[in-house]
């Protein structure tokens, strides 16, 4: 049983004493931050240079243009933002990076178009008195997905990144990412068995090195990976199925089974046909639904290798 108080609380200063809290100390260094020593901005042989240094886990409202509804969406994005070190220099100026995430989003969500990405990383690297900078963004991107029979929306969504890698001297080195979920049916338990066939979520992960070309208003990179995973699936997901699209979506799936194996090389080959795609990796993740283990299967492919 808990005793009860019967007597006043100490006042709350006297409350933080009792817990360890003590009356601040002389104050002798400069406030003033011109007369503040600056470490990391000393210069000496460090005796090496630092390929990466920057900041992660950096969470800020985003705004996606995408060419399906909705067209334009409000999400989270979670941003990595570095830059290479040269061996003379002691450190980087970590509160650079989000000053300038401030001030190009000034309140609003930060618009990640690969146009306004391209002018950050190189600004930032202006700013760093550096020859490159790097900046990741990892985002749920939302897309409206409608039953084939009903035609009830609603909305799928999928993982998605984008990297720019500015370099003074190289130019501009983009990466972009998509995971999405697809149904798959197993042809093997299709073929020996009687009747039905074992279903599994499928995991499908798309890596990609954009062209130097690519025009982000002419083709959205997110619809054209997500539709080389969906369309080759047995089948798509859906948020909103009525019986008649359950009917359809799960006699589609037995109408088009698809091995692990199957799923990377259909997906390959959409990726390969893609003029804006230089070299692209794609993984495939079974959750299988009669087995205790997931089944796996990825593609690298560099089309440069090849030609």
């Amino acid at each position: 049983m808990r005793e009860l108080i019967t007597k006043p609380l100490p006042d709350k200063h006297e409350r933080h004493k009792l817990f360890g809290s003590v009356a601040p100390g002389e104050k002798t260094k400069p406030t003033e931050k011109d007369k503040m020593s600056d470490l990391q901005n000393t210069k000496k042989d460090f005796l090496f240079a630092i390929d990466q240094v920057g900041i992660s886990n950096v969470k800020h409202p985003i705004q996606v243009v995408s060419s399906i509804e909705p067209t334009n969406q409000t999400t989270i994005g979670n941003f990595t933002l570095t830059s290479s070190i040269q061996k003379d220099h002691k450190g980087t100026n970590m509160s650079r990076f989000t000053e300038l995430m401030q001030a190009y989003s000034n309140g609003r969500p930060f618009d990640i178009s690969i146009a306004n990405l391209k002018r950050f990383t190189k600004e930032m690297a202006e700013r760093l008195e550096q020859n490159d900078n790097q900046l990741t963004v990892a985002f749920p991107w939302f897309f409206e997905r409608k039953g084939p029979a009903s035609d009830m929306a609603g909305l799928n969504h999928a993982d998605a990144e984008l990297t720019i890698l500015y370099d003074k001297t190289a130019g501009y080195h983009i990466t972009v990412s998509l995971e999405g979920k697809i149904t798959t049916l197993c042809p093997c338990s299709k073929e020996i068995s009687e009747y039905s066939a074992h279903n599994q979520r499928g995991n499908v992960k798309m890596e990609v090195t954009l062209a130097p070309d690519y025009d982000e208003e002419e083709v959205d990179w997110k619809y054209a990976l997500l539709e080389a995973a969906e369309s080759n699936a047995s089948a798509r997901i859906h948020p909103v199925l009525k019986r008649p699209d359950e009917k359809m979506v799960t006699e589609q799936a037995y109408e088009n089974p698809r091995f692990v194996e199957d799923i990377v090389r259909l997906v390959a080959s959409d990726l390969y046909e893609m003029s804006f795609v230089e070299k692209f990796t794609v993984q495939c993740r079974n959750e299988e639904s009669i087995h205790l283990h997931d089944a796996i299967a990825s593609i690298s492919y560099d089309k440069a290798l090849h030609y």
